[in-house]
């Protein structure tokens, strides 16, 4: 079986759809599917250095990169949609990620044009907080072609229930199914704790910190963290806490964090650690004593799961899609973002180390059963099996 993977990026700076694809792509190989990923150089003002047009090994899976042309929202790249229309037919279906970007719209139609089946994984982006951001654009493109693309494909993957539920309730579309992220094998084999992370911050020393380990972006609810753990922080006892903020974004918005911090005092107590990946992200989750992603919009949340994998417990928002995980495995907490509410659920963690301990348990055995990506992998391969034999029939 050969399943082609359409994403228009896959840069780091794009935080998890960028590497879950990969993690996705090994797993389904793994199980015996033979895949490949199409995709642009994007990477925000810059380009992914590579040879266009022809496949290659990129992060040790089958790759193929075309110029993006035009437009960093768009990402419209003209050869790859050509290179779809002639290729497309090499292959038994045909795995699209994200929704509003030109290669998804162009993946879709030559899908169609030459008689593949398509499948289509939203990332979040059809939740009605996401749909209410930008909302004349995706109107325009909603009936230039992603309506279509929708309605038409053999099925819609979501990664959680509840974004199948928001999506499906508000936009009336049919044959979602749920298969969740798994997350790389290592995180279920780790061994005790090392010092990476905290050698490198010799500032965190032995004190417990909360960790954000996300994309810096608006939606990531960062402002109410960063305010609410300084108000915490002035407490008798909490003083010893840190918070962590490990991720990249926008310069101009990661400045506004950092002013912020400083302006509530938080020189001490707060570490702005910048973009973190392989030995040192793994240290800095398993050292933590709480993970924090009280998003606004989160289709699912892998640095949530990355977490639980390492018994670390996690709070986060009810907008992140594993809420109802998060419930129901006692693996955590969900805070509303009232700030009062919020204050009220991170006082709680911060101060019952017991609790902590408890959740971080259960949140790694939920973890373990759950999010193994050998299991995940064949459940996918079934989905491509059930969509080809359905087209086949029709």
């Amino acid at each position: 079986m050969k399943a082609l993977h359409v994403i228009p990026a896959v840069a780091a700076r794009y935080g998890g759809p960028s590497h879950a694809v990969f993690e996705m792509c090994h797993a389904l190989e793994s199980a015996g599917t033979q895949v490949l990923i199409a995709t642009t150089d994007a990477d925000g003002p810059d380009r992914i250095p590579t040879t266009y047009g022809q496949e290659i090994e990129f992060q040790g899976q089958h790759s193929i990169f075309f110029q993006k042309q035009w437009s960093e929202a768009f990402k419209y790249s003209r050869p790859l949609a050509k290179w779809l229309v002639a290729n497309v037919k090499n292959y038994d279906v045909v795995h699209i990620h994200a929704v509003f970007s030109h290669s998804c719209l162009a993946a879709a139609a030559a899908a169609r044009f030459k008689g593949v089946p398509y499948i289509v994984r939203p990332l979040g982006t059809l939740d009605p907080w996401s749909m209410r951001q930008k909302p004349f654009r995706k109107r325009a493109m909603w009936n230039l072609g992603v309506g279509k693309m929708l309605k038409e494909a053999a099925a819609v993957h979501y990664t959680a229930t509840d974004e199948m539920n928001l999506a499906e309730q508000s936009l009336g579309l049919r044959r979602g199914v749920v298969i969740p992220l798994g997350i790389d094998q290592t995180y279920f084999e780790l061994p005790e704790p090392d010092k990476i992370f905290s050698d490198k911050h010799p500032s965190l020393s032995n004190a417990p910190y909360v960790l954000a380990l996300c994309r810096l972006h608006p939606k990531k609810g960062l402002e109410l963290l960063i305010d609410t753990f300084l108000d915490l922080a002035k407490n008798r006892g909490n003083d010893r806490w840190k918070l962590v903020l490990a991720g990249d974004g926008e310069p101009g918005y990661v400045e506004s964090l950092k002013a912020r911090a400083n302006q509530g005092n938080g020189n001490n107590s707060i570490v702005f650690a910048g973009w973190v990946s392989g030995d040192e992200k793994r240290s800095a989750i398993q050292n933590a004593s709480l993970l924090a992603l009280p998003s606004h919009q989160e289709n699912f949340g892998l640095c949530v799961v990355e977490a639980m994998a390492c018994g670390v417990p996690v709070l986060i928002s009810p907008h992140v899609n594993l809420s109802s995980d998060v419930k129901r495995s006692n693996s955590g907490w969900v805070a509303e973002l009232d700030p009062a509410e919020f204050k009220k659920i991170l006082s709680e963690a911060m101060n019952s180390d017991d609790e902590r301990s408890l959740r971080g348990s259960s949140g790694r055995e939920f973890a373990r059963h759950e999010f193994h990506w050998p299991a995940l992998a064949e459940r996918i391969n079934d989905l491509y099996r059930k969509v080809i034999l359905s087209h086949r029939l029709n």
